[in-house]
C-alpha cells in the first residue's frame, strides 16, 4: 500500500481528475444552454438549428471523454491538455483500457 501511495502517477491522475471534474460541470451546463437553444429554434422555427446541433454533439462527445478518463477507462487525456482530435479519436475507436 506505501508503494501505491508514493506513485507520482497516481497522484498526477488525481490532479487531473479534479480539474476535469470542474471542467465537466461547466460542459454540463453549457449542454443544458443548447438544449434550450434547441427547444426555442424547434418552437419558433419547427427545426433544429444545425449549428448548434454539431455543438451540442461536440461537447456531449468531450463530456464522454473526460468520464472516460475520469472513470480510468482510457489513458488518454482529454483536451485542453492533449489535442482535440485525441478527443474524437479515443470516442470513436472507444479507446478503453483493458485490464
Amino acid at each position: 500500500m506505501q508503494d501505491n501511495l508514493k506513485q507520482v502517477s497516481t497522484w498526477k491522475r488525481i490532479g487531473f481528475i479534479l480539474i476535469f471534474a470542474v471542467i465537466a460541470g461547466v460542459v454540463r451546463t453549457l449542454i443544458w444552454v443548447v438544449v434550450l437553444l434547441q427547444i426555442a429554434a424547434a418552437l419558433l422555427t419547427g427545426d433544429t438549428n444545425q449549428h448548434i446541433l454539431g455543438f451540442g454533439q461536440k461537447l456531449a462527445a468531450y463530456l464522454y471523454h473526460i468520464m472516460l478518463f475520469m472513470t480510468f477507462n482510457t489513458e488518454t487525456i482529454p483536451f485542453p491538455f492533449s489535442d482535440w482530435d485525441l478527443t474524437e479519436e479515443a470516442i470513436h475507436n472507444k479507446d478503453l483500457a483493458t485490464k
